[in-house]
């Protein structure tokens, strides 16, 4: 290349022990990153996952182009002719790199036109052509990009300001690649720009890593704030379908055999969902009172919806004076024909507080447990499955005769999930341990508080709900 006239004062030449030392580091932190890489499982509707993996390819061309830095700085500057002094900003690439950085300079004095090797394969040129002229290196331009290229030209030729910046080309063969551009005007001895010298980096690959990041961190976020959003509407219908029970409840109010009930939601304590749990407990025009718990498979909006669906119509027909069988056979229609098809588990229980008979049905759920003077079991449950699981499913009633002082303990089975622990009470188990303790509770409340304390939010990885009714004298 013709001489150069710098302002600049060359930096002195690191060791060559010290740079041979970060390249090796280099080199292995790029294996490490490289071996996240690969074991980053890259699913179609995992946000995080493209994420991580985006980064991850992101941080090895980082790497990449540290290590081609350091090996240049070991390297040094290529021997030139006796009256070429080279500019430190333009050393040749290593050869792992020669396709992603080169250099070219245009001399205004004599209109000649320098390029590196590697600049003709970067803009996928043939050498046979030769280096373009810097007015027409603007033809391989984008046509926006191509004013860009041309006021940074100017300005680096007339008013002396280094060019900085990036443009998108179009190769020969129709591959677009996005350059990136350092230049400087050259003086001679009087101060004048006698050339412009330029390094021009593919940073395609850089630049769509970079891209990568930005959409799946965007998409990931977006996934955050629907799943808030969701999680938000979720509570809130919970929240207005629920019982919003603050203490007991009696069942009916005149009868001596009126049930005392109490009810509780427990969430869970490892899912940010709201499944679609629910408990309620309802006074009939017969004066009988109706007591349900269920729970339907999902979490989130849709799961809470389908629930409240479930208790609408559950309500209605119990007002209706449908009996716990044919009405657990009519919510099974109801599942099935719904347009969000799901299966569900149910109990439903009727009670005369005149003969103090406990009339139930139940869909693939756990039996309400009886405890009686200190001891406690779980009702012989009648025949049932699931909800929405088969179509013209048959559901059978069991009847049984309470006594003042009853407790009846209806929940779903988030609340008691079966242990794989040989050592561990099933939960079952565990709840009827409590017998002495809730037959000794003074009101359903008490009892509720007596499960929530045994059950608590720290051992469930599903919600539950848990609805007690005590039999009054």
């Amino acid at each position: 290349m013709p001489s150069h006239l710098f302002a600049d004062r060359p930096a002195q030449p690191p060791e060559p022990g010290s740079v041979d030392a970060l390249i090796s580091q280099t080199r292995r932190l790029r294996g490490d990153v490289d071996a996240v890489r690969r074991d980053t499982v890259v699913d179609d509707d995992d946000a995080q996952g493209r994420w991580q993996r985006a980064l991850c390819d992101l941080a090895v061309h980082h790497l990449d182009d540290l290590r081609e830095h350091l090996g240049q700085l070991k390297e040094g500057l290529p021997p030139a002719p006796e009256s070429t002094v080279l500019p430190q900003a333009a050393p040749e690439a290593p050869a792992e790199a020669q396709t992603r950085v080169g250099s070219a300079e245009w001399n205004l004095l004599t209109d000649e036109v320098t390029w590196s090797d590697e600049l003709f394969q970067i803009l996928g040129r043939s050498p046979e052509a030769g280096p373009l002229p810097l007015d027409e290196l603007g033809s391989t331009l984008f046509s926006e990009d191509q004013p860009l290229l041309t006021a940074w030209v100017t300005a680096c030729l007339v008013d002396g300001r280094p060019i900085d910046g990036e443009f998108r080309i179009v190769r020969a063969d129709g591959r677009v690649r996005t350059l990136h551009m350092r230049g400087e005007p050259v003086l001679d001895s009087d101060g004048c720009t006698a050339s412009m010298w330029a390094v021009l980096r593919d940073v395609s690959e850089l630049r769509r890593s970079q891209r990568a990041v930005r959409e799946s961190r965007d998409s990931l976020q977006r996934q955050r704030e629907i799943a808030q959003t969701e999680h938000r509407l979720a509570v809130e219908l919970q929240e207005a379908v629920l019982p919003p029970w603050r203490g007991s409840l009696r069942f009916p109010h005149r009868d001596t055999g009126s049930l005392d009930v109490a009810a509780h939601y427990l969430p869970s304590a490892t899912s940010a969902l709201i499944g679609g749990d629910w408990y309620d407990a309802l006074e009939l025009p017969d004066g009988s009172s109706m007591l349900t718990v269920g729970d339907l498979t999902g979490h989130g909006v849709t799961a809470t919806s389908g629930m409240a669906m479930m208790l609408g119509a559950l309500r209605g027909m119990a007002m209706a004076g449908i009996a716990p069988g044919p009405l657990m056979g009519w919510l099974n229609q109801l599942l099935e024909t719904s347009v969000q098809p799901a299966l569900g588990s149910a109990v439903c229980c009727r009670y005369d507080s005149a003969s103090r008979v406990l009339t139930w049905a139940q869909a693939g759920h756990p039996a309400p447990l009886l405890f009686r003077r200190g001891s406690g079991r779980a009702l012989t449950p009648p025949e049932g499955i699931l909800l929405g699981a088969t179509s013209g499913a048959a559901y059978g009633q069991a009847e049984e005769r309470l006594e003042a002082g009853d407790v009846l303990v209806l929940h779903t089975d988030g609340l008691t999930p079966r242990s794989i622990e040989f050592s561990r009470a099933d939960g079952t188990e565990r709840l009827l341990a409590l017998a002495p303790r809730l037959s000794a509770a003074r009101s359903a409340r008490d009892c509720v508080r007596l499960v929530v304390e045994e059950f608590g939010e720290g051992e469930r990885e599903d919600d539950a709900c848990v609805l007690v009714a005590r039999v009054g004298g």
